[in-house]
């Protein structure tokens, strides 16, 4: 028996019909860290429709990094069904992470490409399962840029943090 690899063509129709009959939601998400390390807060906003709910959350001692990266596992989390997602972050750490980098890690047993290990690896981890039912459509935004969205999540996790203080 031959295999033959799915063609491009075929992925494509697999990920429509994957699509198909999800909730299509968007996600706003913000990390903010006073000091790296330092008090942290985190935030996301989660649109589906006319509904819009948002949620944040902190951390005493921790980086940007691990709360932004937290921000999208949160957001994730909340959600109950597998859903075709339009995600905005600030964070090309987390977006290049999540969409380029994820993969070699794993096959690298968790090395970068210095063959260091993976800075935050078990976040790393929980976003990966978080992301595995879910169609995700990615998206960089300039932070501090005026985008209404992004200044709401800055404001609410920089807040968290600030709580901290």
């Amino acid at each position: 028996m031959n295999y033959h690899a799915p063609s491009f063509v075929q992925l494509q129709v697999t990920q429509v019909t994957a699509a198909v009959g999800r909730k299509k939601i968007q996600i706003f998400t913000d990390g903010s860290c006073l000091g790296n390390p330092g008090p942290g807060g985190w935030a996301a906003l989660l649109k589906y429709q006319k509904t819009e709910k948002m949620i944040a959350g902190q951390a005493a001692d921790t980086t940007n990094n691990r709360m932004e990266i937290t921000a999208v596992i949160e957001a994730l989390k909340r959600l109950r069904q597998a859903c075709e997602i339009e995600l905005y972050t600030d964070s090309k750490y987390v977006m290049d992470g999540a969409t380029r980098w994820l993969t070699g890690w794993k096959a690298k047993d968790w090395k970068n490409a210095a063959k260091k290990p993976v800075k935050n690896k078990d976040l790393w981890q929980l976003l990966e399962q978080q992301m595995s039912p879910h169609l995700i459509h990615w998206h960089w935004v300039k932070g501090h840029s005026g985008h209404p969205e992004n200044e709401r999540v800055d404001e609410a996790a920089r807040t968290q943090a600030e709580q901290l203080k």
